[in-house]
Order: structure tokens, then C-alpha cells, then sequence
């Protein structure tokens, strides 16, 4: 799916150069999208992929071991295995929407945007697992990341009119980074803050 994405985004734009503003625009919409849903909570059974699913193919109730598909009663029947397996390829086919036109900003180089993507997979999925359990520390985050989105998109929308260096560009997207986890440190949040304070006391100023 990503290999699609890269050939036809480059595609598009290449014989359409206009494309280049639907992309950044969607980009900045996703920015702002990022920004305003800060701790909505996620709801796998409202997905419309694995409504369709649910709809078209009967799905068991019970695992069966590392079954994908089972039979019963004469007739084949998907596990529950396979509907997770089913809505992590639909995340990621959603990542792929938004990191492929941002690499796009950078690059048009098939090569250079198809293998970023396949680095991004390899290191992300082998990271989760450190990651998920710091990803409760840096609740700015998501602000730095949409800031990116929306700075990236709005790049993109200015290249005809201002070209911002590639080096630039990504020393801006580190410094945001940095600075959104460096305030995620800094400043706890807000329902945690009596503890945070708490824990300061009692391991700082206690002795005192």
C-alpha cells in the first residue's frame, strides 16, 4: 500500500502540479485535527473497514490460537485474531496518508520517499514497546507533532513563492521536537500536578 502511495502521489503530482496544494492543505488539516484531539479516545468498532468486514464475512466470537480463518458448521469464519490484524493494517495504511505527503515536501525521489517509509515501520514497531511506556510522559507531544504537520503543509503551499531549505527545514522539525518534550518534563500535567508535586517534596525538599 505504501509502494502505491509513493508511485501514485508522485504520479499526481508530476502530471498535475496543483496537487502539491491538496496535499499541503490536507496536511495542515490534519495538523489541526492533531491539535484539537488531545485524549479522545479511540473506538476500534466504529472503524468502517471492519464494519464492512463484519458485514460481508461472519467472525467468531473465541480465538483460535494463531488461526486468521476457521471453519465452522461447514462454512469459513475469521477470528478475532484477524480482526486486529485487520484494523493495525488500516492504522497504518491512515499513517501512510499523512507521512507520505510529507516526505513529498522534502523529495520527490521514489526511492528516497518509499524506503524513509520502510525505515519509519522498521524503527517505530521495534521501538513501541520501549516508547508506549514514555509516550504518558511527553503529553506535549502531540502538540509538536501537529505544529510539524501544519509547518510542513504550509512548505509545502509556499514553494512556488519562498523554498525553504531542506536543511532548515528539518533543523526547525528537530527544535520543535525537542522543545515539546523538553515541556513535557518541564511542566506536568494537570491532573498529575499534586502528585508531581508531591513526588518533588518528598524526594527533593523533604530533607530539607
Amino acid at each position: 500500500m505504501r509502494a502505491l502511495f509513493t508511485w501514485l502521489g508522485i504520479s499526481l503530482i508530476n502530471k498535475f502540479y496543483w496537487m502539491i496544494y491538496i496535499f499541503g492543505s490536507f496536511l495542515i488539516f490534519t495538523g489541526i485535527k492533531l491539535w484539537m484531539e488531545k485524549d479522545k479516545e479511540v473506538h476500534p468498532e466504529n472503524n468502517p473497514v471492519l464494519k464492512l468486514f463484519n458485514y460481508l464475512f461472519p467472525v467468531s466470537k473465541t480465538y483460535y490460537k494463531n488461526n486468521f480463518f476457521v471453519k465452522q458448521a461447514g462454512r469459513h469464519v475469521a477470528t478475532p485474531l484477524f480482526i486486529v490484524l485487520l484494523s493495525i493494517e488500516t492504522t497504518n495504511i491512515i499513517f501512510a496518508v499523512d507521512s507520505i505527503p510529507a516526505i513529498l515536501a522534502i523529495t520527490f525521489d521514489p526511492f528516497i520517499v518509499y524506503t524513509s517509509n520502510i525505515f519509519a515501520i522498521l524503527g517505530l514497531r521495534s521501538l513501541f514497546f520501549v516508547l508506549s511506556k514514555f509516550m504518558s510522559l511527553f503529553h506535549y507531544l502531540h502538540y509538536g507533532l501537529s505544529i510539524i504537520l501544519i509547518f510542513i503543509g504550509t512548505k509545502m503551499l509556499i514553494g512556488d513563492i519562498y523554498h525553504i531549505p531542506t536543511l532548515i527545514a528539518l533543523l526547525i522539525v528537530f527544535a520543535v521536537l525537542l522543545l515539546s518534550v523538553a515541556v513535557s518534563m518541564l511542566i506536568p500535567p494537570q491532573k498529575d500536578k499534586k502528585n508531581y508535586e508531591k513526588y518533588l517534596f518528598n524526594n527533593y525538599f523533604a530533607g530539607d
